[in-house]
């Protein structure tokens, strides 16, 4: 998929976490989450832009997981800072919203004809569903409309 595919199921895969957010009263979570959630939505591309192969470690579930207790680390350390009382669970929301939104960008990649080999180093099983070309603009376009209704639902029914 391209950025507006991988966008809209990144918002799509969010839509739980902001309806939750905003209904434990956490606007100013639930609006960071999001920026996180459109952010990450992208985030493994940037093999893209690095020495390596594209659709390489930055398609792993090890990826997506590490980074996800990156973002929870990071929440942990910095919430206090950032916000001025912070719930608990900020850092496992974090965490998760970032895991998701990542898994959400395999499945992206995983519904194209070249698909990905989300366990690699562990094993070479490649996944495809071939779906799509990840180019097709209409498929991008469904996906980024998706996403973005979903999340507007979410927001509309918990406020």
């Amino acid at each position: 998929m391209y950025w507006r595919g991988h966008v809209g199921l990144g918002l799509l895969a969010y839509a739980p976490f902001a309806a939750f957010a905003l209904g434990a009263g956490q606007f100013e979570l639930a609006l960071a989450a999001g920026v996180l959630a459109a952010a990450f939505a992208t985030l493994p591309d940037v093999d893209q832009s690095l020495p390596i192969p594209h659709r390489g470690p930055t398609h792993t579930l090890a990826f997506t997981v590490g980074m996800g207790v990156l973002a929870g680390g990071l929440t942990a350390l910095l919430a206090g800072i950032v916000m001025a009382s912070p719930p608990a669970w900020t850092p496992l929301f974090i965490g998760s919203v970032a895991t998701v939104t990542l898994w959400s960008h395999l499945l992206g990649d995983v519904i194209t004809p070249m698909g990905i080999r989300p366990f690699h180093p562990l094993s070479g099983a490649h996944f495809t569903l071939d779906l799509t070309p990840a180019k097709n603009p209409r498929a991008n376009a469904l996906l980024l409309s998706t996403g973005v209704l979903a999340l507007s639902a979410a927001v509309a029914l918990s406020i």
